[in-house]
């Protein structure tokens, strides 16, 4: 069974409303505009006028529906025009049949100069120039109809095409996590089994916690804020398990009041950064996470000394394609609603990074 949308509903009305109007100025407001107490009109004019709108309604439906999408857009301009051009005379020569076939223009004559003598060569130039006159409002019309819905239907690809295009791209951008890090967590969780048991369960529950997230909340365009800082802790109690005495940590994280949602998994490059560069085996290094969060306003901010890592390691080849990635993100799924800064103070030798991003 067919089913008709609200948006079709709404077009076939506005159609039809505007027909009605056009039958109401033809063929009832433009008569009563005459000597109507005067003269009794023949009933060739109401046929005529009949005859008219129904011409008029084939001609802007032909037109919209088949000239102007199968030749004009088509890039078939002149073609077009010619088309147009013998319509016109069509219409014309149409017109003048019925005139002749209905006797409408003696009748007319009889009605307006009933002293005068009919001459059927003689036509009434006004209504001639007023009926192309139609022809052409129909054609115009019709036509401008027909380039909108094309417009609007060209727009609603792009749109669609656009929204296929940012839901690829940021399932891509979202599944850029670091594997190294999964890998070495579990090589520390298998050390840790030799000397702390009941640790090693902790990290290992703390895992799979951030592997549950990260395969099913992932998945997902937005997320929990209190989920996020969550996973944004397991990951932080997880890196301890990798530092010495000698790097030390200033965390400050808010716990969301709210049931504020989030893309998920924004935060992970600029934390992954912290403990890629900051840390060293030979130094004393400081790394400082700080999350605020002010109504639906997050302010996160990182800060770590730059240590140049070991050329063969795996994240040595990754370029920093985490930040690219997260700022691509940002400036789709937040635009205007976000402030992302970050550099390097050459004076303390140290990267810092701060985002702010609205919520609401």
């Amino acid at each position: 069974m067919l089913s008709l949308t609200p948006k079709k509903n709404l077009s076939i009305l506005v159609h039809i409303l505007g027909w009605i109007m056009l039958c109401v100025v033809l063929l009832i407001l433009s008569p009563l505009s005459w000597r109507m107490g005067e003269v009794s009109l023949p009933v060739q004019f109401w046929w005529k006028q009949i005859f008219l709108v129904s011409l008029l309604i084939l001609i802007f439906y032909s037109n919209s529906g088949i000239i102007v999408p199968k030749i004009l857009l088509r890039g078939k301009n002149y073609l077009y025009l010619l088309i147009i051009v013998v319509g016109a005379l069509l219409f014309y020569g149409l017109i003048i049949y019925f005139e002749q076939f209905s006797l409408y223009s003696e009748k007319m004559h009889q009605v307006f100069n009933p002293d005068r003598p009919f001459n059927p060569k003689k036509r009434w130039l006004p209504g001639d120039v007023f009926q192309l006159l139609l022809y052409l409002i129909s054609i115009g019309l019709s036509t401008s109809v027909s380039l909108v819905q094309k417009w609007q239907k060209d727009e609603a690809i792009r749109r669609e095409l656009d929204r296929q295009r940012i839901n690829t791209e940021l399932s891509y951008l979202k599944a850029q996590i670091n594997p190294h890090f999964f890998f070495n967590t579990l090589n520390n969780i298998y050390a840790l089994t030799n000397l702390d048991v009941s640790k090693a369960q902790e990290a290992l529950l703390k895992l799979s916690r951030m592997m549950r997230y990260v395969l099913y909340e992932n998945q997902k365009n937005e997320t929990l804020l209190s989920k996020e800082v969550r996973f944004i802790e397991d990951y932080i109690e997880l890196m301890k398990m990798r530092l010495s005495s000698r790097v030390k940590l200033d965390i400050q994280i808010d716990e969301p009041k709210e049931d504020l949602v989030i893309a998920p998994m924004l935060f992970l490059p600029f934390l992954e950064n912290c403990f890629k560069h900051g840390i060293s085996s030979q130094k004393d290094s400081e790394i400082k996470i700080k999350m605020e969060i002010m109504g639906e306003t997050v302010f996160f901010e990182t800060r770590n000394h730059i240590f140049p890592i070991n050329p063969d390691s795996p994240e040595a080849k990754e370029n920093g394609i985490g930040l690219v990635n997260t700022q691509r993100r940002l400036s789709l799924l937040y635009p205007e609603k976000h402030r992302l800064k970050f550099g390097k103070d050459e004076a303390n030798d140290q990267y810092w990074v701060n985002l702010t991003i609205n919520l609401a």
